[in-house]
């Protein structure tokens, strides 16, 4: 049963079967984006990560389809904080459905479901420095920027981003210390004030 539904997309809760098909899911290429790879998973696995994470009391985890009834996206909202009415947004899509407008879409729908249906007031985000497309899509959802700050990346052997380090280094998308890589972030916020605002005009 869908919780939202949309013009292009349909969001509704995560359940177990999802999972599994998030699995076949293509891959990005791009060693930046290995993150966004749903990893393969056996099927003791695969229950295990979805129990982990129902369990979580503080997240609520959702699945988008397009049009075809496909399954292409997933959107987490972490670090709930009810009295504060805030939440972190999470979200990833499959890479051969990446600039179509579907992401846009489904965070313009997951927005309106999250202000006025779960009455929250502030949703934040982060994202990597060098990932434009993604803040490109958050600006046009209406977040701004509000912070920057360096995080550690979690990566097995540096030498196989020697290349794109060289190549952006002078952007301040990364900073090496001791053998160890670490990229600049903005975390981004999107205040319900904001978002009528932005929604009336």
């Amino acid at each position: 049963m869908y919780v939202i539904k949309g013009r292009r997309v349909n969001i509704r809760k995560l359940i177990l079967q999802d999972v599994y098909d998030m699995q076949k899911w293509g891959r990005y290429d791009n060693p930046l984006y290995f993150n966004y790879n749903f990893p393969k998973l056996s099927d003791d696995e695969t229950k295990l990560w979805f129990k982990l994470k129902m369990r979580k009391k503080n997240s609520k985890y959702y699945v988008v389809f397009n049009e075809k009834n496909t399954l292409i996206g997933y959107l987490a909202l972490r670090n709930i904080k009810k009295f504060r009415k805030c939440a972190t947004l999470g979200i990833v899509l499959d890479s051969n459905y990446i600039n179509k407008g579907y992401g846009t879409e489904a965070i313009q729908n997951l927005l309106k479901y999250f202000f006025y249906e779960l009455r929250m007031k502030t949703m934040l985000l982060k994202v990597a420095k060098y990932n434009k497309r993604a803040q490109r899509c958050y600006e046009k959802c209406g977040f701004k920027k509000i912070k920057e700050y360096i995080q550690k990346m979690e990566i097995e052997d540096i030498n196989k981003y020697k290349d794109i380090i060289q190549q952006n280094i002078e952007d301040f998308y990364f900073d090496k210390y001791k053998n160890q890589l670490y990229s600049y972030v903005y975390k981004m916020k999107l205040d319900k004030d904001e978002y009528t605002s932005i929604q009336t005009n």
